[in-house]
């Protein structure tokens, strides 16, 4: 499998960001991740990569409980900002909860909702999904 160039990861939880990139060396996922506290640090960061027509990520993991702007204000602004490239996003979140999940869902850039913690194998098949959507553009 080919890695991705460079992985998003949206989480207030050092904890989770720390095990995450761990998991992401082992599986050799990406060359390189961009890391934000909450959604309003994302958001902007990501405008003005955007802006300044720089690397994008092509995947983003994206939690849901966050201070400032959560996951799904987040997304609700994200989807405002053009953006030529299609970037694959993943909640990633210890809710369980079906009306977070049905929410998360309800947008058109999310490509699945992921139980924390994340395994090797999610991870795989992630990588794999990303390699299937590159090859249909």
């Amino acid at each position: 499998m080919k890695k991705i160039d460079i992985a998003c990861i949206i989480d207030d939880d050092p904890i989770f960001v720390f095990g995450i990139k761990k998991i992401m060396e082992l599986v050799d996922f990406c060359n390189g991740f961009m890391v934000f506290r909450n959604g309003e640090e994302a958001l902007n960061n990501l405008k003005a990569i955007i802006s300044a027509n720089e690397k994008l990520p092509d995947v983003i993991l994206l939690d849901l409980n966050m201070p400032v702007l959560d996951g799904i204000q987040f997304l609700e602004e994200f989807i405002k900002v053009p953006c030529e490239k299609k970037i694959i996003i993943y909640v990633v979140s210890s809710s369980v909860d079906p009306e977070d999940i049905l929410r998360a869902k309800s947008f058109e850039n999310v490509s699945d909702y992921i139980v924390k913690p994340i395994s090797v194998k999610k991870l795989k098949e992630i990588l794999s999904y990303i390699e299937k959507a590159n090859h249909c553009q």
